[in-house]
């Protein structure tokens, strides 16, 4: 064991290579149901080169690795080892911005660059990314793109990777790997035995001077092998630096909120925004989410659920470079017509909250602490796709199996984003706890699993299969299973990224 933890410090250095029982601790449990595990080392990489010899180790010496991009707190159990020995390789460290391009709209980062950091250095370019909403503060700019949680601009969600474009990848047999327009790119020599990939900036600086972008994805050939590594949980590669398709800074920004008794009064209104694409965010909130969002803790939280209608769908219109506030305000009066048709109104301020406030908050990456612990420290989520017109169905399942539980209703968040264009929609419900409260712990826990099989079988898609999704998931299509399996054996054939995930064995 002392040979193998010597051989993992010459390629990290011995303060990158971190086993004091506090650290270990940290990494062995998050904000989920998965059992605690504790692992062998913290290894945290400074370079792609230093993070394929970890992975070439790895299968030397069959150790399990685990990647990890974002800072503490974790929350989805994907992070925490399930097998004995592992290795977390934390790439936090490797947060350089790499390049930004105004023009052609497209920013490469490493997986340790957070929300935090790359907003403020975007919009001196003009330019931002499509968020999700409120990421913690040490949230991976990667790690939210790669796991697919959604944007909160339906219009730019041209797929369900976006803002995804190429990455470099380093697979489970140690292999680097470039895909999309820099699918082989910057090969130095002609043989195998002595080829070596060219850093990136050297290749952008040469595709800037024929105007050239890092913006096709595709590729190698006809093969999408982003879509291989996106919401695997890093069983399939471990992304060293990843190109993202960026946003116009806009010059002029208005928010609306539209209150509604009834989540299908705006569902209707929504399937109308979403066809004629007049909007940038969208998203629909209960009571409880939206005081969670605004409140700074639980007295004020619960106050706030008193006041705030039932239902709130927010509302983002935004004009860039050409007459900017022109657009704007055509926007908001067509909108304002089918608002009407609707029986719905545009509504700058609604009992308890401002659309001011609500912008203010949805479009920067969470305070501390992180808004799903406010309310009573800890919180589950369940999150599942279905398309939009089936969300009351799927909201009323979970509020029955919730009273069945004797859990509160009007704690249950409920959180409604379209994606993919309108095509589908994901739906999140929060359940927040005591975590101090044992009793309270294990009626959620068991809420959790009775709510996620119900809404299995109605018919939720676990796209992002974490814990005991992944069986849900899995079990229902024996076919796809067995393709997974196959693809692991060829990029990952001795198991050592992150096994016991999805359908892997541990």
């Amino acid at each position: 064991m002392a040979e193998k933890k010597d051989e993992l410090i010459k390629i990290v250095g011995t303060e990158n290579a971190i086993d004091d029982p506090a650290t270990l601790d940290g990494y062995s449990k998050d904000h989920s149901f998965i059992p605690p595990m504790k692992p062998l080392m913290v290894a945290r990489p400074r370079n792609a080169d230093e993070v394929q010899a970890i992975v070439k180790w790895a299968n030397q010496t069959s150790t399990p690795l685990v990647p990890v991009s974002s800072g503490l707190p974790h929350f989805r159990g994907d992070s925490v080892p399930s097998r004995e020995g592992a290795v977390i390789v934390d790439l936090s460290g490797m947060n350089r911005i790499i390049m930004m391009d105004r023009r052609n709209r497209v920013t490469i980062v490493e997986p340790g660059v957070t929300f935090s950091q790359l907003q403020p250095e975007l919009a001196k370019e003009g330019l931002r990314l499509s968020m999700p909403i409120m990421p913690r503060a040490s949230k991976s700019v990667l790690g939210s793109v790669l796991e697919r949680e959604p944007i909160m601009n339906p219009r730019y969600a041209w797929s369900l990777n976006e803002p995804l474009r190429c990455i470099e990848t380093v697979m489970g047999n140690g292999e680097m790997f470039r895909t999309g327009e820099l699918a082989g790119a910057g090969v130095s020599t002609s043989t195998r035995e002595e080829a070596k990939l060219i850093p990136v900036e050297e290749i952008m600086e040469l595709r800037r001077k024929t105007q050239d972008t890092a913006l096709y994805q595709y590729g190698p050939g006809q093969f999408n092998f982003h879509k291989l590594v996106s919401a695997a949980q890093g069983t399939m590669g471990i992304v060293t630096w990843a190109s993202l398709r960026c946003e116009v800074l806009p010059k002029v920004q208005k928010f609306f909120l539209v209150p509604s008794e009834r989540l299908d009064t705006l569902i209707d209104f929504a399937y109308k925004l979403l066809r004629i694409r007049f909007h940038d965010e969208l998203m629909l909130l209960n009571s409880s989410t939206l005081a969670s969002i605004l409140g700074e803790g639980a007295e004020q939280i619960a106050g706030l659920k008193k006041e705030l209608p039932p239902w709130t769908l927010v509302l983002g219109l935004t004009g860039r470079d050409v007459l900017a506030e022109e657009r704007v305000a055509f926007l908001e009066k067509d909108i304002g017509d089918i608002a009407q048709q609707c029986n719905v109104r545009l509504e700058a301020a609604i009992p308890g909250a401002t659309a001011e406030q609500v912008a203010a908050a949805v479009l920067n990456p969470s305070k501390e602490p992180f808004w799903k612990l406010r309310n009573k420290g800890d919180c589950r989520d369940i999150f599942f796709l279905t398309t939009l017109n089936r969300a009351p169905e799927f909201t009323a399942t979970m509020n029955s199996v919730a009273e069945a539980s004797q859990y509160p209703l009007s704690d249950v968040g409920m959180y409604i984003q379209p994606t993919h264009l309108g095509t589908s929609c994901h739906v999140e419900f929060s359940l927040p706890f005591d975590p101090s409260d044992e009793k309270e712990a294990a009626m959620v826990q068991e809420l959790f699993t009775k709510a996620s099989e119900e809404l299995s079988t109605q018919g939720a898609f676990f796209s992002r299969p974490y814990g005991i999704w992944a069986d849900m998931a899995y079990s229902r299509n024996a076919q796809h299973t067995s393709l997974s399996r196959k693809l692991k054996g060829l990029f990952d054939p001795n198991n050592v990224l992150n096994p016991g995930k999805l359908c892997f064995q541990a």
